[in-house]
């Protein structure tokens, strides 16, 4: 009997022969009655997906069918894979489908369809551009390759803005580098918000700066102070605009919102000196202690450990599109190295020095944007300060 034959083998008897076609037959039909099963369940809906990919299995399984049928058994197999979502699935099946039957259109379009959610754009156009030229009058597929192209165009501008935000930190990361200027963890962000040094084209570091009054802990927070400035140049164009609007918020005349928008003019008010004589105190300044000619300015010295490189590139590219590129090739050291005789504790600040200047101090670790101590040496506070006893909230 024909059940009995080794597999590959040629039947020799009419009734070998007889009993073949009657097993060919048997499967046909099962194949195409498991079809038929695999399309009622897609009829049935989203709970008989799974079940709909099992039929269909079994059909393509019986190894019976014509390649064309077959084809459309893939087909098939594909649109349910791309239902549920397993879209890699779906482009292998629909990849057979088209190598059994190159006509089959809809193989061709569910395969674009998949490659298009698995962000093959350039296989998923080459997919449309083949269907299309089989069957130019297919709606399905004119509107397929719009929307791939347009994902394409879109993949193109982003893929060139994080390009242009790597390029402009990697920029930014060497200058800080061949200054010699070493960034740590961050401190005070719930200040300052996420702000970062800027590259001019001029080479020039612009760098948001945080001044903190320690005996209050108050701030002031200058947006753009130039590597080149002098110290003195800024707390000289601090505004009587910034006290006036801290003493509005003080008496609650003013809302948190519009003190947000004002500080975006403090930079055009620079004909003012809050610690004039003549300026209001600062509204916690009960004595007006803290007047120009009896303020010092100082940092912290060695108040953290230098970050890595890759760490250092992620900050400068955090807020970008460049935010989630891949950064693991950078060399991950020391962003620069710090001597380990260094001394710790508040250091003055000489305010005809440039930003520049201080910042390349061998012991001064930035906390992602640098940060300044300002204390009055008339305050009863000051003397603690300076002893070392008062030390910045951890």
């Amino acid at each position: 009997m024909a059940l009995w034959m080794e597999a590959g083998s040629t039947p020799t008897t009419e009734n070998e022969k007889a009993d073949l076609e009657a097993i060919s037959a048997l499967k046909e039909s099962a194949a195409i009655e498991f079809k038929e099963q695999g399309n009622e369940c897609v009829r049935k809906g989203k709970k008989h997906y799974s079940e709909a990919v099992e039929f269909y299995t079994k059909a393509i399984n019986q190894g019976v069918l014509s390649d064309s049928e077959t084809s459309i058994l893939f087909s098939n197999r594909a649109h349910v894979n791309l239902l549920l979502g397993n879209y890699r699935r779906a482009l292998t099946d629909a990849d057979e489908s088209i190598r059994l039957c190159q006509d089959n259109v809809k193989a061709v379009y569910r395969a674009a369809k998949a490659s298009m959610s698995l962000d093959l754009l350039d296989d998923a156009k080459s997919y449309c551009e083949k269907g299309i030229k089989n069957d130019q009058s297919n709606e399905d597929l004119k509107k397929l390759l719009k929307q791939v192209n347009s994902k394409k165009q879109e993949k193109e501008q982003h893929e060139a803005q994080v390009s242009r935000a790597l390029v402009e930190a990697k920029t930014c990361l060497s200058a800080i580098e061949n200054r010699g200027v070493k960034i740590g963890k961050a401190m005070y962000r719930e200040l300052t918000g996420l702000k970062k040094p800027m590259l001019d084209k001029n080479n020039i570091l612009h760098w948001p700066v945080l001044l903190l009054y320690a005996e209050a802990m108050t701030s002031d927070f200058v947006e753009d102070f130039c590597e080149t400035d002098m110290f003195a140049t800024h707390l000289d164009m601090i505004s009587f605009f910034s006290v006036f609007i801290s003493f509005f918020l003080f008496l609650n005349l003013i809302s948190i919102t519009d003190y947000l928008c004002s500080v975006h003019f403090l930079s055009f008010l620079s004909g003012l000196n809050m610690f004039s004589e003549d300026s209001p105190p600062l509204p916690w300044d009960k004595n007006n202690d803290y007047t120009r000619n009896v303020i010092e300015l100082y940092y912290e010295a060695s108040s953290g450990t230098p970050l890595p490189r890759s760490r250092v590139l992620q900050y400068l590219l955090e807020g970008t599109k460049g935010s989630q590129a891949e950064t693991s090739g950078e060399e991950d050291t020391s962003f620069t190295k710090t001597p380990s005789n260094r001394s710790s504790g508040m250091v003055k600040v000489n305010e005809r020095r440039t930003l520049h200047e201080v910042l390349k101090e061998p012991n001064f670790v930035i906390p992602q944007i640098p940060v300044f101590y300002i204390v009055s040496k008339r305050s009863k506070f000051y003397k603690n300060f300076v002893s070392g006893k008062w030390s910045p909230p951890s």
